[in-house]
């Protein structure tokens, strides 16, 4: 579906940024992780607008096709914040029901945090609340080493790229999108801004206490995950002031968007109403 739309260019914080825009009706925003574009969306955009929504699905800073910030303090969680909300603003959308996967999602959370007004309710895919996440399990931060990894300029990118970009097949060991990763990955400056995204939010694995989310929160984790510990979504009802909604998604890799659409297209439809 993607392939026959033109995303529109929207100039927010000095960068253009893809925005592919779809549909009618009340403003879904989706905002997509590492290493994907807002093409990760794509088995979820047809069946959110046949239900009567706009989609909104950004390529974040970096990423896709919008443009690369030069720095590693320009990926920091507040720009990031700053970005969605410039393109909402841009399009003259005060309110929205929000969607994040992965990055995505820690972008998610910081977003209800500093903008709730504007968040109609939350769908949190795979990552939870940042304080979950960051005061996670033993079994979290063994599964979080990759992070430690992405940390060191020039030597991760080397290691990522090796054998013929071997570890980056190996370590996200899913073969339904590992062309599109590669074809992204290999285009100028745009692995370093992926990794830049890591490298920019350090302190989010310190365990410093953030604000609680006081709009509607729906968790949904995948049992399959290689890279995230279901305590930390489950934990995250600690953190959230509305109502709080937890599913699981059984036997389902990290990106459950696209190995089990058509549960979490019925979850977010139903969440959403």
């Amino acid at each position: 579906m993607n392939s026959l739309l033109t995303p529109k260019r929207i100039t927010v914080n000095g960068l253009a940024f893809n925005v592919l825009v779809e549909g009618e009706g009340p403003d879904v925003l989706l905002v997509h992780g590492f290493p994907d574009s807002h093409d990760v969306w794509r088995k979820q955009i047809p069946a959110l607008v046949a239900a009567g929504y706009r989609v909104i699905a950004p390529d974040t800073r970096g990423c896709g096709d919008s443009e690369i910030a030069p720095g590693v303090s320009d990926y920091g969680l507040g720009i990031l914040v700053s970005d969605l909300a410039g393109i909402l603003d841009a399009l003259g959308i005060d309110k929205v029901r929000l969607v994040g996967h992965d990055w995505g999602a820690a972008i998610g959370w910081a977003f209800c945090m500093r903008h709730p007004q504007r968040v109609d309710r939350y769908a949190a895919l795979s990552v939870g609340h940042l304080t979950a996440y960051a005061r996670g399990s033993l079994v979290q931060k063994l599964k979080a080493w990759y992070v430690l990894m992405f940390q060191l300029p020039g030597l991760a990118e080397w290691v990522i790229r090796a054998w013929n970009w071997r570890f980056l097949r190996a370590f996200t060991g899913f073969a339904e999108e590992w062309p599109g990763w590669r074809r992204r990955a290999e285009r100028p400056g745009r692995l370093t801004a992926g990794l830049n995204y890591y490298r920019a939010n350090r302190s989010l694995v310190l365990g410093r206490r953030l604000p609680d989310v006081p709009v509607p929160v729906m968790g949904v984790f995948s049992t399959g995950d290689r890279f995230l510990d279901e305590r930390q979504m489950m934990d995250s009802a600690r953190y959230v002031r509305g109502p709080w909604r937890y599913e699981r998604i059984e036997g389902v890799c990290h990106w459950l968007q696209l190995e089990a659409p058509e549960r979490v297209n019925a979850l977010l439809l139903d969440f959403f109403r």
